[in-house]
């Protein structure tokens, strides 16, 4: 029998309160729409502290992520958790970083306790233990919550629990890439089933200006493989601050509804939509993981600031047709610039 994970005692077990505010990042300082790689160096400051340094980052919101993605699961593990080709020793190594890499990251809320035949991984903000055989399979899990459904499928199914992130994995052969493993509970309007299994050109062949990338994407994988860890950002406009928007709703919502991108002049609500995308190579296997941490930022307060405002606006207006047609956006640019630069 595995022995449990020492637990400290209630005074001082983290809270969510004690979590700290989401990290705030601002994309688009240069007034334009791009697509391209912008890979930051890997520890880059952005003016957030100890998180600008982690992979995996924590903050009060958490609470509400985990329950976003087990609404996502409960509807349709399938939808949002797809594999192809996750070889068991990919798999393993994904496992390990990111088991390893949230106590690194984390340490005052995950506690690790190897054994002889395996490890648990103890989450002290939601005291759910995850039990690993020596090569990180998932063996069981202890929960509070009394069920858990559908209940986790593997080890990144439950790992992704943990985090705020979405997750990606890209595996390489000598001739060919493709992504192997998606757990995407927060789609910004595409589907896992769509991308699993394609090569990084394909993927995302759907994206405007993407052209110049995708006739590199083999040099672009090998290098996101063997070359240190990169961080990047993409960005959007939303007319909520909704995480899930998957391409096909629920059962008994309407796709109006659901989409979020009907900009209202006359009660207007926007929000940048920001993606932090950590990309870390594990040569070792031949593959590299990709985390997705989505965040909102209020544009409704972003105008307060002269720089901002006006950096935004030149951003919205640089988009091309395509790119706002992609967005969803390709008949609002013009209200939306109106109600940001004269209201």
């Amino acid at each position: 029998m595995m022995e449990q994970p020492v637990a400290r005692s209630l005074d001082q077990a983290p809270t969510v309160d004690r979590l700290p505010a989401a990290a705030e990042y601002f994309p688009l300082a240069n007034g334009r729409y791009e697509v391209k790689p912008g890979l930051f160096r890997w520890g880059t400051d952005f003016g957030n502290g100890n998180a600008d340094q982690q992979v995996f980052q924590l903050d009060h919101s958490v609470a509400h992520y985990r329950q976003m993605k087990q609404q996502a699961r409960a509807e349709a593990l399938p939808k949002y958790y797809q594999t192809h080709q996750y070889g068991d020793d990919v798999a393993q190594a994904i496992a390990h970083f990111i088991i390893h890499r949230l106590v690194t990251d984390h340490p005052h809320h995950f506690h690790l306790t190897p054994h002889g035949d395996g490890c648990t991984l103890h989450n002290q903000l939601t005291q759910e233990t995850l039990h690993f055989t020596a090569d990180y399979q998932l063996q069981r899990v202890d929960s509070p919550d009394p069920v858990t459904l559908p209940p986790y499928q593997d080890s990144l199914d439950a790992l992704a629990l943990q985090v705020q992130e979405d997750l990606a994995v890209v595996s390489r052969e000598v001739d060919r890439h493709w992504i192997s493993a998606i757990h995407l509970c927060f789609p910004n309007h595409w589907a896992a089933a769509t991308k699993i299994g394609q090569p990084f050109a394909i993927a995302h062949a759907p994206v405007p200006g993407m052209t110049a990338m995708n006739q590199r994407s083999d040099a672009i994988v090998h290098m996101l493989i063997t070359r240190p860890p990169t961080v990047r950002f993409a960005w959007g406009v939303s007319t909520d601050t909704r995480l899930n928007h998957h391409p096909e709703p629920p059962d008994g919502i309407a796709i109006a509804d659901w989409q979020g991108r009907a900009f209202d002049p006359a009660h207007p609500r926007l929000y940048l939509r920001i993606e932090r995308q950590v990309c870390w190579g594990l040569p070792a296997v031949n593959a590299f993981l990709f985390t997705i941490r989505t965040s909102f930022r209020d544009v409704q307060a972003l105008k307060r600031d002269p720089v901002l405002r006006s950096q935004l606006g030149n951003a919205v207006r640089s988009m091309s047709p395509a790119a706002l047609a992609y967005k969803g956006l390709a008949t609002q640019q013009t209200e939306i610039l109106h109600w940001l630069e004269h209201s």
